[in-house]
């Protein structure tokens, strides 16, 4: 009997659509976000945004239809309060994972808010932190924790016990330059945004480095203090370019293919504030709104399962929020050895 042999499925990158904003500026809590610096999602879909403010910490917790829900934490250095937060990561249990880079720690909560535990200790020791940013799970849901403070990157258990660790200070392979975002592909690869040497660094999950791409300038496939990085289902990885003001996109192999500068509109819970506000409505009809849409220090950025990418628009207070697009061709009609290709294994 004849068998039938199935074609290598890969997807063309077709590009990148806008989709939305989320969010306003508000000091006080509630439908607002006051300087978020990174998000993450439970189970539910429900976004959790870490708001940064001196003084007003938060997480705010929304959903992608502008639906808010409740928000935690309150600043201070007690358990169960945060500082000075810097990046947020969820496991399949909905537990939430903060680092906190002014008490060298991380936070765990539940994802109603609920305090669990806290743990690390300042140090340059196995396990200790300095600073610490970037937090990302791998597939046995292990951390992996860019201290940035160490100029390092170290594994660590759910509980905080260590499990290995590499890097140091400088701009050679495998050295950092105060290491910030981290993110995690599907084969527990791990990239790192080396903020301080404007690129990014590819390892495998034991620290063994692997690649690196970009230089430091303006021009494309350049970048400027990359504070966040992300990785989509297919390999491609996004970059929060932060003093550029943009998002730059790379393919699995490194090679540039485009940037996001912003495309904001206005948010539904922006609508509603301006609707509140009748003289404020009427001053902004008659302003000039096309730098409004812009990003300003773009803090983060993350894929989710449907190559959804939020992009934190840290300094304007919001989520800008885009969609790959793709369609699934067979792979013997594509030269796969193009590094320059618009394609990506599914």
């Amino acid at each position: 009997m004849a068998t039938t042999t199935t074609a290598k499925q890969v997807y063309v990158r077709v590009g990148h659509r806008y989709v939305k904003t989320i969010g306003g500026y508000g000091i006080l809590g509630g439908r607002s976000f006051d300087i978020p610096v990174d998000v993450a999602w439970d189970s539910k879909s429900r976004l959790h945004v870490v708001n940064r403010p001196e003084g007003n910490v938060r997480i705010t917790v929304v959903d992608i239809d502008d639906e808010y829900y409740h928000e935690y934490v309150r600043p201070g250095t007690q358990e169960g309060q945060l500082t000075w937060p810097g990046f947020i990561a969820i496991d399949g249990a909905d537990t939430v994972y903060v680092t906190d880079q002014l008490t060298h720690t991380v936070s765990l909560f539940g994802a109603d808010g609920t305090f669990i535990s806290r743990w690390g200790i300042s140090g340059s020791g196995n396990g200790e932190l300095n600073q610490p940013c970037g937090i990302a799970l791998d597939s046995n849901e292990d951390l992996y924790i860019a201290d940035t403070g160490n100029n390092r990157i170290q594994k660590m258990t759910s509980s905080g016990t260590f499990i290995l660790g590499w890097g140091e200070k400088g701009d050679a392979q495998g050295q950092f330059s105060f290491p910030w975002g981290i993110a995690l592909d599907d084969e527990d690869n791990v990239y790192v945004a080396d903020w301080g040497n404007d690129r990014i660094q590819k390892f495998n999950s034991g620290g063994e480095y692997l690649m690196s791409f970009g230089s430091t300038g303006s021009g494309d496939g350049q970048l400027r203090r990359p504070s966040g990085v992300a990785v989509d289902r297919g390999g491609d990885v996004y970059v929060a370019d932060w003093a550029n003001d943009r998002v730059v996109i790379f393919d699995p192999k490194g090679m540039y293919q485009l940037k996001l500068t912003g495309d904001a509109t206005l948010s539904k819970w922006g609508l509603e504030m301006l609707l509140a506000s009748p003289d404020f409505l009427r001053e902004r009809h008659n302003a000039t709104l096309e730098p409004e849409r812009r990003m300003w220090r773009p803090s983060s950025v993350k894929v989710d399962s449907e190559d959804r990418i939020y992009v934190v628009d840290s300094t304007r207070h919001r989520l800008q929020i885009y969609q790959k697009d793709s369609v699934t061709v067979d792979a013997d009609w594509i030269d796969l050895d193009n590094p320059k290709r618009e394609l990506q294994e599914r």
